[in-house]
């Protein structure tokens, strides 16, 4: 049920002089009307429990735009303390910071409801809990002594992060070139024919952090990090690869490459007939849920004409936001964010993860509370629908960084699925079913069968290192517990169909590149390390 909606009109000139926005902000907003009170209005009465649409007390955190790592940790815990705030176990969540990193931006800070953190979706999002790490490490880091010593605690834990879940390795595309000369792509990812990915050597930051990141090689810097420096040869690669439809552009952030950098990106695609295939640009970011002010400024309009060239030369720019709760939506600045990239031609859709804790919520004992989970995610898609977003698809936790905390039963996920499909009208339902990704590819969980008198998962593939797999449904035994896609049982035999073909894949991708470095007469690998990092950095360096 809905909280009893309020009647009384919001004064959007008084929310945003409120909240210490940046007055540029604030006169953009104005100016280009992205505001109207009729849809701050419309979703604050509708889902009053999740806005901050109506908010007019001063925010806690002013001036300091981000806090990063250790002392920004430890700046925010501070400042919190001076308000009359102590989230506690602070030791324990300093090891995660030191293992994972931390980052935290003005506007994530200020959209916590720090009355009730506790259970506060976006404080999970971007703050370490108590839990997330083993109890062994964590005791190891609290006995140790304070510094380099827990240091070193941190580091060695790092070994068991696996930030490579997937074979993602195997995914590293290469070429010869006209000179015999192997080229290594070292920033990229090309599994599925239609999808290319780009590690872009200037997104490997983040507005903020995600405790539950699966790319965490990226954002510490990993030596094995994917990490693209030379543009022309994507595109040359791009030219002896016509299946590739779409370019995504991913890090880390997308959301931090530079138009300048962009541009050279995509400027080839308007002009050079080899390029004519490539239609859609994605960009993988989370900026709209952590930092959208940078949109609503004068710095983002070189961004901005660029979405506009995209289109008026038939190429869509895709932004590929990861909502997952109402909370990063009902806020004044991220609804005026949308609508202005709206306006110059970007289409939204979101990928979202189902993560416990976040969007998906555990009873006293453990469980997963279906009921409430599944509301989070119907009123998450009916927002979705009032400000023109793409429900892309819902995704499971992947199996790297601190799994546990963040899985759900398989089973349970279906059944909160399941709810929500059929709660929402069929414009609004995500265009995909619950999907895991394994080094095979994505593994669509579709619902529950009947075999032979018992319950059975149907799985297909919805991306797949070879594409005939997705045309075929199998099937595995129900499981009340088991909370990866990979540790399924077929219902009979000792393998699904494509275990032995997938080896197969696996093997031929690894010794053809081998082969290929072999007779090369020179390899092409840039394997420079980030050299254009904007934010501090004081982590440990993994191993």
């Amino acid at each position: 049920m809905l909280d009893r909606p309020s009647t009384q009109p919001i004064d959007v000139v008084k929310v945003l002089d409120a909240g210490d926005y940046p007055p540029e902000a604030r006169e953009i907003i104005k100016q280009e009307g992205l505001l109207p009170a009729g849809v701050v209005n419309r979703l604050h009465r509708q889902f009053p429990q999740y806005s901050t649409l109506a908010r007019t007390t001063a925010p806690i955190f002013t001036g300091r735009e981000n806090f990063t790592g250790l002392p920004g940790f430890r700046a925010v815990i501070e400042k919190l303390a001076e308000n009359g705030i102590n989230i506690g176990d602070i030791d324990e969540r300093e090891l995660f910071v030191e293992v994972y990193r931390f980052l935290a931006t003005r506007h994530t800070l200020n959209s916590v409801d720090w009355d009730h953190y506790q259970t506060d979706a976006v404080f999970q999002l971007v703050f370490p809990q108590p839990g997330m790490i083993n109890k062994e490490t964590v005791g190891k880091y609290l006995a140790a002594e304070k510094g380099a010593a827990r240091t070193d605690v941190a580091v060695d834990y790092m070994q068991a992060t696996n930030p490579h879940d997937g074979n993602q390795q195997l995914n590293k595309p290469w070429f010869k070139n006209d000179d015999g000369v192997l080229e290594v792509l070292a920033g990229s990812q090309h599994k599925y024919p239609q999808v290319q990915l780009i590690f872009d050597k200037s997104t490997q930051h983040c507005f903020s952090f995600c405790t539950y990141c699966f790319r965490h090689a990226q954002v510490r810097g990993d030596e094995d990090m994917f990490l693209q420096h030379d543009i022309e040869q994507i595109h040359e690669y791009l030219r002896k690869h016509k299946e590739v439809t779409d370019l995504l552009i991913t890090g880390g952030d997308g959301g931090f490459m530079p138009a300048e950098r962009l541009e050279q990106y995509v400027a080839p695609l308007f002009d050079d007939p080899e390029l004519l295939h490539v239609r859609t640009v994605r960009l993988a970011t989370r900026s709209l849920t952590f930092q959208p002010e940078m949109i609503l400024s004068g710095k983002y309009d070189k961004m901005l004409a660029l979405f506009d060239r995209l289109n008026d030369n038939g190429i869509q720019l895709a932004w590929m936001a990861h909502f997952s709760t109402p909370k990063e939506l009902l806020h004044p600045i991220t609804i005026a964010a949308i609508r202005r990239l709206q306006k110059h031609n970007v289409v939204i859709r979101s990928q979202s993860p189902m993560m416990k804790h976040i969007s998906l919520f555990p009873n006293e004992d453990g469980s997963i509370d279906i009921e409430k989970s599944a509301q989070n995610w119907i009123d998450l898609a009916s927002i979705f629908s009032t400000l023109l977003i793409g429900f892309h698809s819902m995704y499971c936790a992947r199996p790297t960084g601190e799994h546990h905390y963040y899985t759900a039963p398989l089973a349970d996920v279906l059944k909160i699925f399941d709810k929500v499909y059929r709660s929402l009208p069929s414009i609004a339902r995500p265009s995909r079913h619950i999907s895991m990704t394994t080094s095979a590819g994505k593994m669509s969980l579709m619902g529950v069968s009947e075999i032979n008198g018992e319950s059975v998962f149907a799985l297909k593939f919805n991306e797949a290192r070879n594409m005939e797999w997705i045309d075929k449904v199998f099937h595995a035994k129900y499981d009340t517990e088991t909370n990866n896609v990979s540790l399924l049982t077929p219902i009979e035999g000792n393998s699904f169909f494509f275990e032995n073909e997938l080896a197969e894949i696996e093997k031929e991708l690894e010794d053809s590149l081998t082969e290929a470095m072999r007779t090369a007469k020179s390899v092409h690998m840039d394997r420079t390390l980030q050299e254009d990092q904007s934010a501090e950095t004081d982590f440990p360096q993994a191993h």
